[in-house]
């Protein structure tokens, strides 16, 4: 039971079963416990039974009356907001008041930053965050719900990850994050279609608010987020490239911001890799075990490149990049957490074996000459945005 006499959904473990011992070389690194006081244990419960109450307030008026109507004119305040929102309705000048004052320590220089460091990371982005965020995360269990019950299977997932694709990409432009610039509208409409969703689930008499919490709750928003940050950036490193502590900087405050748009509460929101390490384990504990859900989402990722569309060479194309992708998140999750999502027998992870060190040289020269830092940004960002071409927003492929 927490301080707001709800009871902790079912999906939370007890308190005790969190209280697990530290590394004694990783607790050096983090200078803390991995496991939750007491405290932080009831504040992470608490989270679950709160989603975005700005955008919950202003989707609530949506559906007051004339929905269609209003709707739009939320999407056009999102789209024009820059020219002015005077003639909007209250209500939506009442939501985009809340993003008047980021959080002071927001650094829009450092933001930049992180940008520019992911632009030259290339191809490697993607397969971190395929492969190990996406991938990992269907183990947990607790997020599936939402997917399912919105009909993510029956969408079609390349249509899926290109739509995520686009928004990363989005959010990754130059200055995309300045207000109302490209990162920043479709940051806002990703939020108003998650505040709909969360409306939408919470007044279904299917959805259990007992083991589940609120839809796209504070909790399952900040473990996705670090899903971006903490998880690639550790991610990175598996993959033999070397980040400076600058870097890791620039790409969690880039991150913070983001989310802090997308509505995660500053409270929730870290500087650092290492906070961002210690909180990512804390939501952990608020996730059910891998189910039959995370065996049918994992399995409908891992069939997404034989669905790609290349302009040579299709089907050769599309076998390889399967296998690269299987073997990236067995490399990454392991043999056992991927029997878990339902695959056996994988044998060796030669792709990313095989290209660590290459990948490893490569960074570490690109980095020290400025010359070569520059057209690698250029390259990385231009391998970024094709992947696209292949997985067109869209095309359904179920």
């Amino acid at each position: 039971m927490n301080k707001n006499n709800k009871p902790a959904p079912s999906r939370v473990r007890p308190f005790e079963k969190t209280q697990v011992n530290t590394p004694f070389w990783l607790k050096k690194i983090i200078g803390r416990d991995l496991a939750p006081n007491q405290y932080e244990y009831e504040k992470v419960i608490e989270a679950l039974q709160y989603g975005d109450p700005a955008m919950d307030r202003l989707v609530n008026w949506i559906f007051e009356a004339d929905s269609k109507h209003r709707k739009q004119l939320v999407e056009l305040a999102i789209t024009t907001g820059d020219q002015g929102l005077s003639d909007y309705p209250e209500e939506i000048q009442q939501f985009f008041a809340t993003l008047e004052k980021p959080p002071q320590w927001i650094d829009m220089n450092l933001v930049e930053e992180g940008i520019e460091f992911i632009h030259g990371l290339g191809s490697a982005a993607g397969y971190v965050l395929r492969d190990l965020a996406l991938m990992g995360g269907y183990m947990l269990s607790g997020f599936n719900q939402t997917l399912l019950m919105t009909g993510a299977l029956s969408k079609g997932t390349n249509k899926r990850i290109a739509e995520t694709a686009r928004w990363w990409l989005d959010c990754t432009e130059t200055q995309a994050m300045d207000p109302f610039h490209k990162g920043y509208k479709s940051t806002l409409q990703v939020r108003l279609i998650h505040g709909m969703v969360r409306h939408g689930l919470s007044n279904r008499p299917d959805w259990d608010h007992q083991v589940w919490g609120i839809p796209i709750n504070q909790i399952d928003m900040v473990a996705t987020y670090l899903g971006f940050s903490s998880v690639m950036l550790g991610g990175l490193r598996k993959l033999g490239i070397p980040i400076l502590p600058r870097e890791s900087k620039a790409v969690m405050h880039h991150w913070a911001y983001v989310c802090w748009l997308m509505g995660v509460e500053e409270k929730w929101l870290v500087k650092s890799e290492t906070e961002g390490l210690v909180l990512l384990n804390h939501t952990y504990m608020t996730q059910s075990k891998p189910n039959e859900s995370s065996k049918q989402l994992a399995k409908a990722l891992s069939d997404e490149p034989l669905q790609r569309h290349y302009p040579h060479l299709q089907n050769l194309r599309r076998i390889i990049a399967y296998q690269q992708h299987l073997g990236m998140s067995h490399y990454f999750l392991g043999k056992d957490n991927m029997v878990k999502l339902g695959f056996e027998d994988l044998g060796i992870p030669w792709f990313p074996l095989a290209t660590n060190i290459p990948r490893m040289m490569h960074y570490s020269v690109y980095r020290v000459a400025p010359g070569l830092r520059k057209r690698q940004k250029i390259k990385g960002r231009q391998q970024q945005l094709a992947f696209l071409n292949t997985t067109p927003v869209g095309v359904d492929e179920s």
